[in-house]
């Protein structure tokens, strides 16, 4: 071989080498979604005469089942917050509990076990916090991930 081919065939491994398609540490975009949720007096089980209102939002990555979550309210002084697991209008068993509620925003991040994200992606977690008032629960919203 002549020293052209030698470098042209070199150059070409070099540049070949260069596209390697390594893209691991990129999330794709379709792992990610948004959570929301509109709390309300009507939504609890049983529904309350409360005035109290709230919102959920936050992400929620598929792949990893983490959870981000950021949970604003107004009218009430929770004693206690958490996802729930169940239909609207339905009651449910606690699926993740809220570290401090005693401020608005609540604010947390959390892994998901498998079927608590599942339960998340079929829409059958809701946002409960309950009060002194409403023991059960004052306010409520399903959470829905898009």
């Amino acid at each position: 071989m002549n020293k052209f081919t030698s470098l042209f065939l070199a150059l070409g491994v070099v540049t070949l080498g260069a596209c390697n398609n390594d893209d691991d540490n990129v999330t794709p975009a379709n792992t990610m979604m948004t959570v929301s949720a509109t709390l309300d007096n009507k939504q609890a089980v049983p529904a309350t005469v409360s005035a109290a209102t709230g919102m959920m939002t936050g992400t929620f990555n598929k792949s990893t089942k983490v959870l981000q979550y950021n949970v604003t309210y107004q009218g009430l002084s929770p004693t206690m917050g958490h996802l729930h697991f169940g239909k609207p209008g339905k009651k449910g068993n606690i699926a993740v509990g809220f570290d401090d509620v005693s401020k608005s925003p609540i604010t947390g991040t959390v892994t998901l076990q498998p079927s608590t994200a599942d339960s998340l992606m079929a829409g059958q977690l809701y946002v409960n916090l309950h009060s002194t008032a409403y023991p059960g629960g004052e306010i409520r919203g399903n959470v829905t991930a898009k």
